[in-house]
């Protein structure tokens, strides 16, 4: 089987031979793809620079035996503004690592990819507080990958005035003030429980565009974060390192 697609390269290993390159492709047609890109890790190559991390490139490809070969690659955009900000290029393969643990494998993932460009172009331009990125990009991984927290109304009751929400991290609905909460709940204010509604339920074209105080910023970001482990419960080595850098926020 041969196919052109267009993927993202979130991952790279180059510790497989003198001169090819393996890959993980987050790819529009067959979702995630591990792939062996040949003599890429030379710099020549027509394929080195479209099967590095981060590349946004359209690919060639064939299946073997046992892995996918990229026979071409065509970069058509690498992000070269992440690399020049340590703390953004943390945050960019912690996106890339979710991804390879939530994403398809050998089914569409067209929606996990749209994603993740937007997530990395908003990312490298600068224009929205990460902390706002990481939080939506979390729950749009989640949603997509079937965790969708249903944040309308109290599971109880149904209401949805009250001071506080509480989410539970483990079954992913809100208990309002007045009903009992289950264990390892966190409490959801309304500015943040109307921004993670925005960003998640919005389309994807809006559901980057709000702005909030820098305080909210880190409680969203936190409340985001602490569903989403609780959920995949494990850890992440990348949002570790991005933790180191950016003080916990």
């Amino acid at each position: 089987m041969r196919l052109t697609t267009d993927a993202l390269i979130i991952r790279e290993n180059n510790n497989i031979g003198e001169a090819d390159r393996f890959v993980t492709a987050l790819t529009r047609e067959l979702g995630l793809v591990r792939a062996s890109a040949r003599g890429a890790q030379n710099m020549k190559s027509r394929n080195a620079s479209a099967t590095q991390l981060l590349s946004y490139s359209r690919l060639t490809l064939f299946k073997g035996r046992e892995k996918y070969i990229i026979d071409e690659a065509e970069p058509l955009r690498i992000f070269f503004d992440l690399r020049a900000d340590i703390e953004k290029l943390a945050l960019a393969q912690y996106f890339c690592e979710l991804a390879g643990v939530l994403a398809p494998s050998e089914e569409p993932a067209e929606e996990f990819l749209r994603l993740l460009l937007t997530a990395l172009h908003l990312l490298g331009a600068g224009k929205r507080d990460p902390r706002l990125i990481k939080a939506v990009t979390e729950l749009r991984l989640l949603a997509l990958a079937g965790y969708m927290p249903d944040l309308t109304a109290c599971r109880a009751c149904g209401g949805t005035d009250s001071p506080v929400m509480w989410l539970s991290l483990t079954a992913g609905s809100l208990t309002c003030d007045a009903c009992p909460r289950p264990g390892g709940a966190v409490a959801l204010p309304p500015n943040i429980l109307a921004a993670m509604r925005h960003g998640l339920y919005r389309e994807l074209e809006k559901a980057f565009s709000f702005t909030m105080q820098d305080a909210s910023l880190t409680e969203l970001s936190r409340a985001a974060e602490a569903f989403l482990l609780a959920q995949l419960q494990r850890g992440f080595r990348t949002l570790d390192f991005y933790h180191s850098l950016s003080n916990g926020a």
